[in-house]
């Protein structure tokens, strides 16, 4: 069995750390990138996002699978029934600490997004298989801005010097809830 026959390493790597979170003591939630697949109450989607408390204490019936995310869980005391594909997880960490993973989306082969350039921007789409084995269900999409002088080139004598610190600042997270 070669890497792009093998399974998704994602589900593996959720329960992973839905037990780690669980066996500390920790708060486990997912970050979760909302389409028409996934079934969610809509109206605590916010930017195309939800963030969901996985925990035992705030869900019934969890079942963590290789495709999907299913449980039951109280949203303002009305009980719902969740439904989350394994591609649309964007990340799942402990709510006490934000320790945890982050994962590129998955992008389905029938998924209805397709971006658009704006403001004179073209769409590249490079030739690169990602070494997760999620080849065929994602596709890297890279938005290059037009030639001008503002941007960096080839034939571009030195790099433009990246962006300096702010002094006395401290880089932060910032806590999605």
């Amino acid at each position: 069995m070669n890497a792009l026959d093998s399974t998704s390493t994602r589900p593996y790597l959720i329960r992973a750390l839905y037990d780690w979170c669980t066996d500390n003591g920790l708060t486990p939630y997912v970050a979760v990138a909302v389409d028409e697949t996934v079934q969610v109450p809509r109206e605590y989607v916010k930017n195309n996002e939800i963030v969901l408390n996985i925990s035992f204490d705030a869900t019934s019936s969890l079942k963590l699978g290789n495709d999907f995310i299913e449980f039951k869980a109280r949203f303002a005391g009305s009980a719902r029934e969740i439904m989350v594909p394994i591609g649309r997880v964007i990340a799942i960490y402990a709510r006490e600490n934000g320790q945890g993973m982050a994962f590129p989306l998955a992008v389905s082969p029938s998924a209805s997004f397709q971006p658009t350039p704006t403001d004179g921007e073209e769409i590249v789409a490079p030739a690169i298989e990602l070494a997760t084995g999620l080849a065929s269900e994602a596709k890297v999409v890279q938005l290059v801005p037009p030639n001008n002088t503002s941007s960096a080139r080839d034939d571009d004598p030195e790099p433009p010097e990246p962006p300096k610190p702010q002094q006395g600042k401290r880089p932060s997270l910032k806590r999605v809830k």
